[in-house]
């Protein structure tokens, strides 16, 4: 069995080599995005492992159905690079990753707590030296309402995380949890957006979360709000953040990912001129905490991504199943 897996960092070839030595199976790997370009690279393999910038749409469903591929698998949760129906209707089956959601349910707390302590204006200061005080000023969670959109494996661990901090936790999913329950109080949108001081979003991206927070909703939530974003990018209207942040209506962002971050993520440009203005801008800000599309990016989460990508194409080409198949 023959595999080629795109997009592959330095810091996941061990996995690859331990994995394709315990599945046994051949894994030829490649740096480079999987593109009409390239698409020669998959003749003869079995199944493709591909990141979330090969973008998988009917087009590239068709040329990999045509050299013979069976399977494409993303080594990420999300899945809204890949065009489901255009893989059902060539018989391709498609696998996402799964991965302990404790690293970015951390990273989430993380981000809320070093935007309540100002954080990044503190470090700012400390660089030249400056020590004061004035204006860092923080607040405590316990004294806090925390509103959690999605209460799936990671939102779930999020409250969990959150319980030991003695706050208020307020939750919302179409399909609510009974053990999420017992920590958390389910209410609508509307209540969360009005009574919650932090919001923190764990929803997947759907037409229907498509910009989720926009400035109607914005405009229903507390005065200084905290908005956090471990997610995706496209929860949020990146134009509505910037203005909500200007007005002083959002009072701080924790945000691991933004709409429009496909030409910088997991790149580094340093030296490039960027066009990118809405995060150029926002970035700038303060109150406004940025990483590099991250919270995932723990040994344990990588591990567990290759794992499921080299095991998963071999199970659903010998068993015609994986406890990953979203397609």
């Amino acid at each position: 069995m023959k595999i080629a897996a795109f997009e592959v960092r330095d810091d996941e070839r061990e996995s690859f080599a331990d994995e394709s030595q315990r599945v046994g199976v051949d894994v030829e790997l490649h740096a480079e995005c999987l593109a009409p370009s390239n698409v020669g690279l998959a003749a003869g393999c079995d199944g493709v492992s591909i990141l979330g910038q090969s973008h998988i749409d009917a087009a590239m469903i068709d040329a990999l159905a045509d050299v013979g591929v069976k399977v494409v698998a993303t080594r990420t949760i999300g899945y809204n690079h890949i065009d489901l129906n255009a893989a059902k209707r060539r018989g391709i089956m498609v696998l996402n990753a799964d991965y302990a959601p404790n690293g970015v349910a951390e990273y989430t707390v993380m981000f809320i707590l070093l935007v309540l302590r100002n954080y990044k204006p503190a470090l700012w200061r400390g660089q030249v030296y400056d020590f004061s005080l004035e204006g860092l000023q923080g607040r405590e969670l316990r004294n806090l309402t925390v509103g959690v959109m999605g209460t799936g494996r990671i939102g779930a661990t999020v409250i969990q995380c959150l319980t030991g901090f003695g706050c208020r936790i307020l939750a919302y999913d179409p399909h609510p949890n009974p053990k999420v329950a017992e920590h958390a109080e389910y209410v609508d949108l509307e209540t969360l957006y009005a009574q919650s001081d932090v919001i923190t979003l764990h929803m997947p991206l759907l037409d229907s979360t498509f910009h989720i927070i926009n400035r109607e909703t914005i405009a229903k939530m507390k005065d200084g709000v905290v908005l956090v974003n471990c997610a995706r990018g496209e929860l949020m209207d990146l134009d509505a953040l910037i203005d909500n942040i200007e007005a002083e209506k959002i009072g701080g962002l924790g945000l691991d990912t933004v709409e429009t971050e496909g030409d910088l993520i997991h790149r580094d440009r340093r030296t490039d001129i960027l066009t990118n203005r809405g995060i150029a801008y926002l970035r700038q800000f303060p109150n406004v905490v940025m990483t590099q599309h991250m919270a995932f990016y723990t040994d344990a989460a990588v591990r567990s991504m290759v794992s499921c990508s080299v095991d998963g194409i071999r199970a659903a080409i010998v068993d015609g199943e994986f406890r990953t198949r979203i397609a």
